[in-house]
């Protein structure tokens, strides 16, 4: 990023440069576009009204961590598309090897405070690696619908606690993660993300392998 130094990149919890609304609602926009859906049709299949999704294209509106998840696998893109990184010079494949220094990677601002950081150094076929950062109190979907989306998810906590809800048709399992401690399971399995903390901030980093 401009004006950044080697050696200043963000940390767990740190102040970073998020990427803003309107970079991010331009971003899906473009990716709307490309899909070929209309805003309608868009609002139709996430549950929402076409003016939700429209705040959301031009910035009004920070989507949260599961709207976001939503709208990407409904314009059949993987999440890393929304980080409109520049990507390396050279493919992996004439180099031999990727590599994108912390201060490089603008993190997306959602909903609730949450942080994503895109943690990949270049677009990886079938799979997504990020780092989550939840802020006390903060969940995946403030609306408490549970989310459900292709793939296998493979997350570990590097620091504080993270609460996962999974949701079923009769009832619902509740696990907590400490600092350590690792999980996965498959993403259409209906799940919420929460850091129950009032006072600790909670990140994880995460795998999304899509078969």
């Amino acid at each position: 990023m401009e004006g950044k130094e080697p050696g200043s990149g963000p940390g767990p919890g740190t102040s970073v440069d998020a990427i803003s609304s309107e970079r991010l609602g331009l971003r899906l926009r473009e990716l709307r576009l490309r899909s070929g859906k209309s805003l309608r049709a868009l609002a139709r299949e996430l549950g929402i009204s076409a003016s939700a999704v429209s705040q959301i294209e031009l910035g009004a509106m920070r989507p949260s961590v599961s709207r976001l998840i939503a709208y990407v696998s409904a314009v059949d893109a993987p999440l890393a598309a929304v980080f409109d990184m520049d990507e390396p010079e050279a493919p992996v494949e004439e180099r031999g090897f990727a590599i994108r220094r912390s201060w490089e990677v603008d993190p997306i601002l959602l909903d609730g405070g949450v942080t994503f950081r895109r943690l990949s150094p270049a677009p990886t076929p079938d799979v997504e690696f990020f780092e989550s950062v939840y802020p006390p109190g903060a969940i995946s979907n403030a609306h408490g619908q549970f989310l459900k989306h292709d793939g296998y998810e493979v997350g570990t906590v590097t620091q504080g606690e993270l609460t996962i809800e999974f949701g079923a048709d009769t009832d619902t399992e509740i696990v907590t993660l400490a600092a350590g401690d690792s999980i996965t399971y498959p993403c259409r399995r209906p799940h919420i993300i929460g850091n129950r903390s009032e006072s600790v901030m909670a990140v994880a980093t995460w795998l999304i392998v899509h078969r």
